[in-house]
């Protein structure tokens, strides 16, 4: 064999040993969906799991104290499953923030061109898109 294949058969090394980690996340998942109340099953995933501390992240502080009270019941369920475990961490996941909105482009117009944007606009209907875009154009714009 060559000895890129057996490096990589080779369970030292830093990819299998990440490997075994996220299956072992992975089973440790499946161990919890088990073990969790109904309503809390989709709001749940195991982040980590380090020195017999697991780590869980839930969706929404509600989540966070139904896990907390079920946190005896759930190590008890862990070890049943052969995890036994000294702690489970619980943390919240922040709801992602939307990016800031872009400022509106700066739009360089005549007066003259504005003022004949601004008479067709009056010539549409009052509730035409195109008229309110014509007016939110001549109001933004600059000459």
């Amino acid at each position: 064999m060559s000895t890129l294949l057996h490096r990589y058969l080779d369970r030292d090394t830093p990819l299998a040993r990440l490997q075994d980690h996220a299956a072992r996340l992975k089973r440790l998942q499946h161990v919890l969906a088990a073990g969790l109340p109904a309503q809390c099953v989709h709001a749940c995933r195991v982040a980590n799991l380090k020195d017999d501390v697991l780590v869980v992240n839930v969706r929404g502080s509600a989540i966070a104290v139904r896990l907390k009270q079920t946190l005896p019941t759930l190590l008890e369920h862990f070890a049943r499953a052969g995890y036994p475990l000294q702690k489970i961490k619980i943390k919240i996941d922040l709801p992602e923030t939307p990016s800031a909105r872009q400022p509106s482009p700066v739009r360089i117009v005549s007066d003259a061109s504005r003022a004949r944007i601004e008479a067709f606009a009056a010539t549409l209907p009052a509730d035409a898109p195109l008229r309110a875009a014509l007016e939110t154009l001549a109001r933004r714009s600059r000459g």
